[in-house]
């Protein structure tokens, strides 16, 4: 692919357009990104009020756009986008590199163009839209940290009534298939014309955003901007296949095939859900070998051996309860369905090329009873805050998690470096916007037991108590009240 590692800078006419056109208020102005007045720098505590923010260029920002397949990004110059009602305006501070984003790029998934890419971002509140529900204002104030999950609910679709965020009506009708906001419209217009530039999810690979608020969760300061991008993409989804599609339980078996960014997730919430045996499966030993230290029990190269009979012999030929494919290939779909046991659950998450096709033995599907089930992303209103809690108390470790940094005029290198193979650490790249602070980082010596109440809620009745000594049931009840008289209540009880 013939991405130029330096990226084409659009030149933008001298003239300066009002915003008029846009949603309802008065011109935004947001603080510049060299101030770094806010979060991980240790600066001063943002203001209260949309008044304390500036920028020298009175009101513009830049973002990536993508134009045409195998062309490279252009960092081109826009209005700072408006939000309407019940959406947020985000001050960008980091956005991963993902390969939904680089399918897009390379024209194998349709999308509206041209568009600004990045979709799992953190980043600061600058203004929230008029007639916000004052719920939502009070949830997230100006200049609060937030990450965003790349699925943005609307919040009151059928399947967002019914808490299935991750099917949500709006998001697929006009986000993935028009790329707008849930009007019909899109919140980005070019400074030099007033163009409209479509929104590949909230468009964050730009300085500033917008998003609906039911997809953001408060960003604690104990977890940097940089590392927790990757929460609102790749944790995200991999939180939402282990706990919605793969339903792992304590004592399960599970097959991973693709150690990428979502697939190494996948072993660190595997693991947190309590699984045994964790197979860990790629054709690169560098990540096999980092597997090891995110929770893969066994590690399988792909490329040296076959997959199906290491895993069938890893598991005494029965094969794993759950496999799960994070590359979206033909092949790997096969392995995956193959890799199960009897009664077995074949999780696909990987995105392919549009058109792709995946093959499965139909007698065997029928007759061992497979189940074979898809699964986009987590539940962003349920889900994100478990996720953030996971990675604030060190169950999940960020520390690892950024291969490469790239600033943000170098996100056409960055997506080069993915699609050409040179990123070969585990989770996304990102493309920071601001200062970074590395001191910031997460522990890692924090108990992986001492579950904060909300995950526990989610988590507690995952677990069978009555596997672990009876030593652990002391660390559990110190770090969780909840869990402890469950693990009493069903554990120990005479009844």
């Amino acid at each position: 692919m013939a991405f130029a590692p330096i990226l084409r800078r659009v030149s933008a006419a001298k003239n300066l357009f009002p915003l008029s056109r846009l949603a309802a208020g008065s011109i935004l102005s947001c603080r510049s990104l060299q101030t770094g007045a806010s979060g991980d720098d240790g600066q001063p505590s943002p203001p209260s009020s949309i008044a304390g923010y500036h920028v020298s260029s009175g009101g513009y920002m830049r973002g990536a756009v993508y134009r045409e397949p195998n062309q490279p990004l252009t960092i081109e110059e826009f209005h700072i986008p408006r939000p309407k009602s019940n959406e947020i305006l985000i001050k960008t501070k980091a956005c991963g590199v993902c390969h939904s984003d680089l399918h897009v790029m390379k024209g194998e998934i349709p999308f509206a163009s041209p568009c600004v890419i990045g979709h799992e971002i953190t980043g600061e509140v600058v203004e929230h839209g008029p007639l916000t529900d004052h719920k939502i204002i009070k949830r997230f104030p100006v200049g609060s940290r937030v990450v965003g999950a790349f699925i943005m609910p609307c919040g009151t679709c059928t399947y967002c009534a019914k808490g299935h965020d991750d099917l949500c009506e709006d998001f697929f009708a006009f986000n993935r298939a028009k790329g707008t906001l849930y009007d019909g419209e899109t919140r980005l217009f070019l400074r030099h014309d007033d163009s409209p530039v479509y929104m590949y999810s909230m468009g964050g690979m730009a300085e500033y955003c917008v998003t609906p608020a039911h997809g953001l969760a408060p960003l604690p300061e104990s977890l940097p901007y940089t590392e927790s991008a990757i929460l609102g993409c790749a944790v995200f989804t991999a939180y939402g296949a282990m706990a919605h599609a793969a339903e792992i339980r304590p004592g399960d078996s599970i097959a991973v095939i693709g150690i990428g960014g979502v697939g190494s997730s996948c072993l660190q919430i595997a693991r947190a859900f309590g699984a045994s045996d964790i197979i860990a499966v790629d054709v690169q030993d560098d990540k096999l070998e980092k597997a090891k230290t995110l929770g893969a029990t066994h590690i399988v190269n792909a490329a040296k051996e076959d997959a199906v009979d290491r895993i069938r012999e890893i598991t005494g030929g029965m094969g794993v309860d759950v496999a799960v494919e994070a590359l979206g290939r033909p092949q790997t779909f096969m392995q995956c369905t193959l890799s199960v046991k009897d009664g077995g659950k074949a999780v696909m998450i990987g995105l392919s090329q549009a058109g792709s096709v995946g093959e499965i033995d139909i007698n065997r599907l029928v007759r061992r009873k497979i189940k074979v089930i898809g699964s986009y992303g987590g539940r962003a209103r349920q889900d994100l805050p478990k996720v953030v809690k996971l990675a604030e108390s060190g169950i999940f470790n960020l520390t690892n998690a950024v291969s490469s940094k790239y600033k943000f005029e170098d996100a056409g290198k960055a997506f080069q470096d993915l699609n050409e193979g040179k990123i070969r650490r585990l989770l996304h790249n990102v493309t920071v916007f601001g200062k970074h602070n590395p001191s910031s980082s997460v522990s890692p010596e924090i108990s992986r037991f001492c579950l904060p109440s909300s995950v526990a809620d989610d988590l507690f009745l995952r677990i069978s108590f009555n596997i672990y000594p009876i030593a652990l049931l002391g660390k559990l009840h110190r770090g969780n009240q909840k869990w402890f008289r469950f693990v009493k209540l069903y554990c120990f009880s005479p009844t």
